[in-house]
């Protein structure tokens, strides 16, 4: 099938969020064209449509939760073929630093990312990449299924480097989507108990829906002890989903004494800690960057194993010529994982 000589682009800019017309890649040796099916908003995508995230500049071109179908192939490709439904490991590593050579290329230290701060994103008609940035979705998962793979590696990603979560007590800070799918992932390990906070009721009632065994209004200010109250001590473990001043302090004290604060949600800008407490009481701070292979391959395991309750995560989908509309439903606190169809089939 002959392919069109322009194509829909998305361009976030501080003005505006708005589709425009671009030439149609073409992929260079080792690359892979992929025509885009749908791709996810993430939180980081509305905090650099903000001007709020730390390393996206201005303008960007969006889209790294991103499946597709792929529709040719550079020179010297054998690892794909044409026709074949992929999802998008959007870390674009140097391949020849001691992180990546090390076998932690998501800290690559030359690392560029598709979709942030890239020349290219997936909410585009078509995009090319390095061919080993690509995953074979399973031939049985749904697209709507698919397009969590992504999403849901960072929380694999963040359960893992924590430790055995099996048997403890976590607490997991922010209810968006994040929030939500590392509350599948720990249930999925086996935690003993979860809290989960969040400033809004609606975010709360719906993780305890999800499975949260209790649930603490995070603006309370008495949160820490609420939370310390509804475990019945104090917690192993802490994900931080939101990553500003009052809740990394809020994590310190629930981890007290001894436990682990992963930091999963992308800070905005520098906070203070109370580092008297974290030294004193043995407590452990953790970053949490992005994913690797290995987590990619639980995330699908997960979604093909029914873990992930995806028609309560994917709460609405919309065509790319509603993208603005799409960038503010994500923000609204009304929905969880807000879709973009670049395929009009997608929905």
């Amino acid at each position: 099938m002959s392919q069109p000589e322009s194509m829909r682009r998305v361009v976030v800019s501080r003005e505006r969020i708005e589709v425009v017309r671009a030439e149609v890649p073409t992929p260079l040796a080792g690359q892979v064209q992929v025509r885009s099916v749908a791709v996810g908003i993430c939180g980081s995508d509305t905090h650099a449509a903000h001007g709020r995230h730390p390393f996206i500049p201005m303008p960007y071109h969006p889209g790294h939760e991103v499946i597709g179908v792929v529709s040719a192939l550079g020179e010297g490709v054998t690892s794909v073929a044409v026709g074949d439904r992929v999802t998008v490991e959007p870390d674009l590593p140097c391949w020849g630093c001691k992180m990546c050579t090390s076998g932690r290329q998501n800290l690559c230290e030359n690392l560029q990312f598709f979709g942030c701060g890239w020349e290219q994103g997936g909410m585009a008609d078509y995009f090319t990449l390095p061919a080993n940035r690509l995953h074979a979705i399973p031939d049985g998962m749904d697209d709507r299924t698919a397009a969590l793979i992504e999403p849901l590696s960072t929380p694999v990603h963040a359960v893992r480097i924590a430790g055995d979560v099996a048997g403890r007590a976590v607490v997991i800070l922010g209810a968006g989507t994040i929030g939500l799918l590392v509350l599948a992932v720990v249930r999925a390990h086996g935690a003993r108990r979860v809290v989960v906070t969040d400033v809004l009721e609606a975010k709360r009632d719906r993780a305890r829906q999800l499975g949260a065994d209790d649930v603490v209004d995070a603006a309370a200010s008495d949160a820490a002890d609420q939370v310390r109250s509804a475990l019945g001590e104090s917690a192993d473990v802490v994900f931080d989903c939101v990553a500003v001043e009052p809740t990394v302090r809020q994590a310190i004290m629930m981890a007290s004494k001894g436990g682990t604060v992963v930091i999963v949600g992308v800070p905005a800008s520098d906070v203070s800690v109370p580092l008297a407490i974290v030294q004193d009481h043995q407590v452990r701070i953790q970053g949490s960057a992005t994913y690797l292979p290995e987590d990619y391959a639980e995330s699908i395991a997960l979604l093909a194993s029914g873990a992930v309750p995806v028609e309560q995560i994917v709460t609405r989908i919309r065509p790319v010529e509603e993208v603005a509309a799409a960038f503010e439903d994500s923000v609204s606190g009304e929905q969880i994982k807000v879709l973009i169809g670049m395929d009009p089939a997608f929905g």
